[in-house]
């Protein structure tokens, strides 16, 4: 049985709203809008977790070689931890909310980070990856979910 198999009730159903500050400035928000009118990933993280290192170099090199609507939601962290570690190891998000008390990760049913949502261009939660990324994951189901997606015909 893998556990990254578990069944989410939120696939095919509106994403939850959600209206936080941005890591980088807490005087600005940024909201499910934003990623809607795109294909858009949401990528659970922290600077805390493990598996989320292991993935991040993949999320770099995704962002960089393809149009990825890729967002970052921190969560459970602190802003400076947070930002010290994109520092480190390369941002490769348009922009991540700070979900510092977790209730937005709550909202979206978010068992552990990492996880990652695939979110159609109406904001309709298409696919949900439980556990870090790999290149398999990648190329075989997230990329060709995106272009699916993005494509006029769907």
């Amino acid at each position: 049985h893998d556990p990254r198999q578990i069944p989410s009730p939120f696939i095919d159903k509106p994403a939850p709203a959600f209206k936080l500050s941005t890591l980088h400035a807490a005087n600005i928000d940024v909201q499910l809008d934003d990623l809607k009118g795109k294909v858009s990933l949401l990528n659970v993280w922290a600077s805390w977790c493990v598996a989320c290192r292991t993935e991040h170099p993949l999320l770099v090199a995704m962002a960089k070689d393809n149009p990825v609507n890729l967002y970052g939601l921190n969560y459970k962290d602190t802003r400076e931890d947070a930002i010290d570690w994109l520092k480190q190891l390369g941002n490769p998000y348009i922009e991540s909310a700070f979900d510092q008390t977790g209730k937005t990760g709550i909202d979206y049913g978010v068992y552990g980070v990492s996880e990652t949502f695939v979110i159609d261009k109406e904001g309709i939660i298409r696919y949900k990856h439980i556990g870090p990324l790999n290149k398999q994951d990648i190329d075989n189901i997230i990329l060709p979910m995106i272009n699916q997606l993005a494509s006029p015909t769907s």
